[in-house]
């Protein structure tokens, strides 16, 4: 008598802890090449949760994953229901905490999340929002549990969020962090800016320019003026209020801003420009040293971006 053929379910490994969704989706293509795997994502939030609705889990059929739809306490859980559905070929929507099954489970913020698995049967989809998301555009996906399909959103929401049955998932392209001064607080931004995971472009003296190309400055772009001379900064500010940049700030103190405004408002810059500057620069009061005031930048940069996005 023959016995049945039994399926080991690999025990579920992280393979990185890089949060990017770029980084995520690209994971999960890769690994659905090398034999499978599925996209679970964070489609509902009873009380507090340390992420986002849209937030990824990508699983290889391995075992090895990444990204968070928690604060790490129930990913290994997620991944592991997510190797049981690769295992049988059929999506699953699974609650962790609060209305859980999962009574050992809990989240220590108290409240509970939705997590919803797909397996993954096409890539392209996830392939053309990668591509959007490098050419520097902003992308959706739409998950259907009914049909269990992922398909392109037809329009890309301001945030995450479910619309007629289906969850609209929206990825935006990494803050691009724009750098112009030859000072040590310059070279301490851009060192902290790079181990954060910012697309770093530092410009070359008094122009934005970097390695002979020119620096494209978008909507989620960033500019941090680091001079301490009003004339180095001004064709880089310029070309800075020119664009679409969602944050522009500027190193001096508010004597040396009123000069700075003074100057631009003799040259034409319409006031509405003006109040883009964001001077004296950072989060958190006056600094003492490069370390202190890279922390209160990028932590300007990161609230700005939060505010206009998020």
């Amino acid at each position: 008598m023959n016995k049945p053929l039994v399926t080991t379910i690999p025990v579920p490994v992280r393979a990185s802890s890089i949060d990017d969704p770029a980084y995520i989706l690209g994971f999960a293509v890769k690994a659905t090449g090398c034999g499978g795997a599925a996209l679970a994502t964070l489609v509902e939030i009873r009380g507090g949760a340390a992420r986002a609705l849209g937030a990824h889990v990508a699983v290889a059929a391995d075992g090895r994953f990444c990204g968070y739809v928690s604060g790490g306490c129930v990913e290994a859980a997620v991944a592991a229901e997510a190797l049981q559905a690769i295992s049988v070929g059929r999506d699953r929507t699974v609650r962790f905490g609060e209305g859980s099954p999962f009574f050992d489970i809990e989240l220590p913020c108290g409240g509970g999340i939705t997590v919803a698995i797909h397996v993954i049967r096409d890539t392209r989809i996830l392939a053309d929002a990668l591509v959007d998301l490098a050419n520097r555009c902003s992308a959706a996906l739409a998950y259907t549990p009914a049909s269990q399909t992922l398909s392109r959103a037809d329009t890309v929401p301001r945030r995450s969020k479910w619309f007629e049955g289906t969850f609209v998932s929206v990825y935006r392209p990494r803050t691009r962090l724009v750098i112009s001064g030859q000072t040590g607080e310059a070279e301490a931004v851009c060192r902290l800016a790079d181990v954060s995971g910012y697309d770093v472009q530092v410009a070359e003296s008094t122009r934005l320019r970097v390695d002979k190309g020119a620096i494209l400055m978008d909507a989620f772009t960033a500019v941090v003026l680091l001079h301490h001379d009003l004339d180095l900064e001004a064709n880089v500010l310029s070309e800075a209020l020119a664009s679409p940049a969602f944050y522009i700030g500027a190193l001096g103190s508010t004597r040396t801003h009123r000069s700075r405004i003074e100057r631009l408002r003799s040259r034409g810059t319409p006031s509405k420009s003006l109040d883009r500057i964001k001077a004296p620069i950072g989060l958190f009061g006056p600094t003492r040293d490069a370390t202190s005031l890279a922390l209160s930048v990028l932590a300007d940069v990161a609230a700005a971006r939060l505010e206009v996005f998020d």
